[in-house]
């Protein structure tokens, strides 16, 4: 027996290497039907990479696009660095990470709240670019396959946009990916945008259609728990912004919480709304140990450290919650909101 399920992908980065290892090890599970998902930042890319190749190849189709999709971000040293510096000899690379890690651009640095990517001017390319456009969007935005919804952040109003069907294009992937201290706003039909993390890390609400299956399977990659206090200028930035990515993303499960509680009191008739059944994946005790600087320095040993934890992560869910699938929820949303 197939369980169609909705998938909800958290930005985060090279930490979104994550994410895939948790698809790769659902894509080897045939009684698990991927019917919707949602996906903001690299959470985006791997929806985008998922449903392109499986469109072109079914379930293997979809393993190959998202190892492509990695080894192509692998070999961007630095996020930070205009995509024409990636393609200097190695040693000028080197020296430009040297200069990022200790200059107003990077993300972490404090000079970075009085220098923004612009003062590259027009020497500044996205290094996604090119990686979003090796995707054949014809599969990408096609009506056969998962449902596809893809999020980010109005600048001018601080709300989300939900990119779906044919509005799914290199730009809207990039814009969803656009973290505003590190790539230079996307503009989309006269409208800028930024990272979609800090209006959805990601959006559940476009899985809530009625035609949809009630369960939402969250891959996280931002840790909800993270225990002490921080107190450097780095780890409390670091917190800041996870906090703040996380936010949307809470905002959204006390609802879904409110809800359930409501229809299962009997104060909501059944059939009115949606009765979403909740599943999350994560590996808070990793993302603990990672930081900011790591989100934006890609690297093969990174990445196959993530997609492994990612594995293991789907596997230890599957042989646990596996059979709760389409009947009952397996993330206690009672025990985070108290």
């Amino acid at each position: 027996m197939t369980t169609r399920i909705n998938l909800a992908l958290q930005g985060g980065g090279a930490h979104g290497a994550f994410t895939w290892g948790v698809l790769d090890r659902l894509l080897d599970e045939d009684s698990v039907e991927i019917a919707a998902l949602s996906g903001t930042s690299a959470g985006a890319l791997n929806a985008a990479a998922l449903k392109a190749g499986m469109i072109k190849g079914g379930r293997k189709g979809a393993k190959d696009s998202l190892a492509r999709l990695w080894r192509d971000v692998a070999r961007v040293s630095d996020l930070r660095i205009p995509d024409w510096m990636q393609t200097m000899a190695p040693g000028f690379q080197a020296m430009g990470q040297i200069a990022m890690s200790m200059s107003p651009f990077s993300p972490q640095g404090m000079a970075s709240q009085v220098y923004t990517p612009y003062a590259w001017g027009p020497m500044w390319r996205n290094p996604l670019e090119k990686i979003v456009r090796r995707l054949d969007f014809s599969d990408v935005c096609a009506s056969e396959g998962p449902e596809l919804f893809i999020g980010a952040t109005r600048v001018d109003t601080g709300r989300i946009r939900i990119f779906s069907g044919d509005q799914i294009t290199p730009e809207a992937l990039m814009a969803s990916a656009c973290l505003p201290t590190v790539f230079q706003a996307v503009e989309i039909d006269g409208h800028a945008y930024w990272d979609g993390g800090y209006a959805g890390n990601p959006a559940l609400f476009p899985l809530y259609q009625a035609h949809l299956p009630n369960d939402v399977l969250i891959v996280s990659i931002n840790p909800l728990l993270r225990p002490g206090v921080p107190k450097t200028p780095i780890d409390i930035q670091n917190r800041v912004n996870e906090i703040s990515f996380n936010a949307a993303l809470l905002g959204e499960l006390r609802a879904v919480h409110f809800v359930r509680r409501l229809l299962r009191e009997g104060r909501l008739e059944r059939g009115t709304m949606k009765d979403v059944r909740i599943h999350l994946m994560s590996d808070d005790a990793l993302m603990t140990e990672m930081t900011g600087a790591t989100k934006m320095s890609p690297s093969p040993a990174l990445f196959a450290r993530l997609r492994a934890a990612g594995h293991l992560a789907a596997d230890a869910f599957l042989h646990t919650h596996g059979k709760k699938l389409g009947s009952e929820a397996s993330f206690d949303l009672s025990a985070l909101f108290g």
